[in-house]
């Protein structure tokens, strides 16, 4: 599935490398893990072979999914719970499912909501991790930088 040199994405962290394949023991197990470096982040997470697509490990999107992004980012707000801490709560369930889609949907719809009123300091802190997770992905995706990345992002939200 994968191998050491992937970059690969990690749900709510980003973009990262696959650095080694190690058998480590785990829980008095022995399990061949995946050794990873999140990309821009003094961090390593280290994840079972066996557990990489239950915790949502995938590849990075692809351009023709990037343009996918920038449709979304472009659409309409969808409708969010009204109460800041339901809003919260039904955004941090998307950005759970470690979908790129649903992290898009979260930024767009922070983005929309932010220009018409203020946001509570936790969707202030979401909206920039999200946005963050977006830059990381699209910038490694077609492999330009992360200024390049934003401005495409800008582009989007700013069109709509």
């Amino acid at each position: 599935m994968f191998a050491v040199g992937d970059k690969v994405v990690y749900p709510s962290h980003g973009v990262g490398r696959i650095e080694a394949l190690e058998e480590k023991e785990i829980a008095g197990q022995k399990l061949q893990c995946f050794v990873l470096s999140i990309i821009g982040k003094d961090l390593k997470i280290i994840v079972p072979v066996s557990n990489s697509q239950k915790v949502g490990l995938r590849q990075i999107i692809d351009e023709e999914e990037v343009e996918r992004i920038f449709d979304i980012l472009r659409d309409e707000i969808n409708n969010m719970p009204p109460k800041w801490n339901k809003r919260y709560n039904f955004n941090m369930d998307k950005i759970r499912t470690g979908s790129i889609y649903e992290i898009a949907e979260v930024f767009k719809n922070l983005t929309r909501l932010g220009r018409r009123k203020e946001l509570s300091f936790g969707e202030r802190k979401m909206l920039d991790s999200t946005r963050e997770l977006i830059v990381m992905e699209i910038a490694h995706s077609k492999r330009i930088g992360t200024a390049q990345a934003e401005s495409l992002i800008d582009e989007c939200c700013c069109a709509a």
